[in-house]
Order: C-alpha cells, then sequence, then structure tokens
C-alpha cells in the first residue's frame, strides 16, 4: 500500500512503537497491537531489538496484516532486509544507518522512510536522504534509550522549521506530559512505554490520541 505525503502527515498523529517487555502473562503482541489499533493508533512501527531474526521477521508479518486490515502504515525498526521480505509500508533508520548506505535507493521511491534525528544538522541530513518524516527525540527523559538527552522546546521548534517534511516527537510522551508539546508545530508524538506498558493499551491508546488532536490542534 502507497501512501502519499498527506497521509503520512496525518499518520504521524499517534505513532505506536512496539515493545514486547510489557506483555502480560499469556498475551501476544499481536493482541496488543489489535487493541491499540482498534483505539485509534495511526501508525505502528515494530521495534523489537531483543527478538531473534526469524522471529522477528514472523512478529512482523503478523502486525502487517494487522495494519492493513486498519488502513495504518506499518515500518519496520532498522532492519531494511526484514522490512522488504515481508514488505512492510516502510522502514525506520537511526542516523548511522545512513552514512554510506542509500536506505531510499535500497527500499525504492514508494516505500515510507523514517529517520531518528536529535539535531537541525541530522534533521537536514535526513531530509536530503529522502525521509518522509523524521522522528525528533528524546524530548523527555526515556527509560526505553538509557542515554538518550531530554530536548528543550526551543531546540525541537528550530529542527521541526528546519525541514518540510513531517517531524512526529519521540521519547518519554505519555498522557501527562504531551500537551507541553503545544505549539511546538510537531505532527504527532511516538510512544512506546505510555501505551505498552499501560494496564489497558487500548484505553491508553484512546487517550493519548485525544492529547494528541488537541496539542496538533493548538499549533494553529
Amino acid at each position: 500500500m502507497k501512501f502519499t505525503r498527506d497521509e503520512i502527515r496525518n499518520a504521524m498523529l499517534l505513532y505506536a512503537v512496539t515493545d514486547q517487555m510489557w506483555l502480560k502473562e499469556g498475551e501476544t503482541l499481536a493482541d496488543v497491537v489489535k487493541a491499540v489499533l482498534q483505539n485509534g493508533a495511526t501508525f505502528l512501527q515494530i521495534r523489537e531489538k531483543d527478538l531473534a531474526e526469524d522471529a522477528f521477521e514472523a512478529e512482523a508479518e503478523r502486525l502487517k496484516t494487522l495494519c492493513a486490515q486498519h488502513g495504518v502504515p506499518f515500518v519496520v525498526n532498522d532492519n531494511v532486509e526484514i522490512a522488504l521480505q515481508c514488505d512492510a509500508d516502510g522502514v525506520h533508520v537511526g542516523q548511522s544507518d545512513i552514512r554510506g548506505r542509500d536506505i531510499r535507493a535500497i527500499i525504492g521511491p514508494d516505500k515510507i522512510l523514517g529517520i531518528s534525528a536529535g539535531t537541525v544538522e541530522e534533521a537536514v541530513a535526513a531530509e536530503n536522504a529522502g525521509a518522509d518524516y523524521i522522528g525528533v527525540g528524546a524530548i523527555f527523559t526515556t527509560s526505553t534509550k538509557k542515554n538518550a538527552r531530554s530536548m528543550t522546546m526551543e531546540q525541537l521548534k528550530e529542527i521541526v522549521s528546519s525541514v518540510s517534511i513531517p517531524v512526529v516527537a519521540i521519547g518519554g510522551i505519555s498522557a501527562e506530559n504531551i500537551l507541553q508539546l503545544r505549539g511546538s508545530g510537531v505532527d504527532g508524538v511516538a510512544v512506546v512505554s505510555a501505551i505498552f506498558a499501560a494496564g489497558d493499551p487500548g484505553k491508553a491508546t484512546a487517550e493519548l490520541l485525544k492529547l494528541a488532536a488537541e496539542m496538533v490542534a493548538f499549533h494553529g
């Protein structure tokens, strides 16, 4: 499924990033993702650093099917090969992945390419590398990435204004702090534990979607 630029921008609103570490007993990642999609997540990234390659690919296949049923873009974190093998909608990579490697050429013009950035220079490099959107963070202190520094509102605004492609904020974002991003210009938020560590991931998704819409509306 090919997504237009506007569809990708709109899909940034509530970007869910998987983490099976938070699964409860007897629960599968597909169970949780189903609830998350049913409750309004607009984008999904599979990010499972500890899964073996074959298990990761099988999980990616399952989640891709669920996302397709909901018309939600699905990307694979870092692993370009698996993204292509399971025909995901795209891939999300870090800055180190775009040095000396033309990811856009590898995945072709129709796949979504997301690239992480933490500075204006990295954001511009990502756009020049053919990114469809940029993931910027860490916005707040986060348990997911131990060495990630939190970013000031001014730094975030500078990054947003330095590129023409959508920007999604990531890092420690929750229902408690999401509205602090009003006026930043970001197109949405990417969340991991605020959804996957929640007692009721579906309910958490619905609440975050409402708050994300309020945050974006505030930008004007």
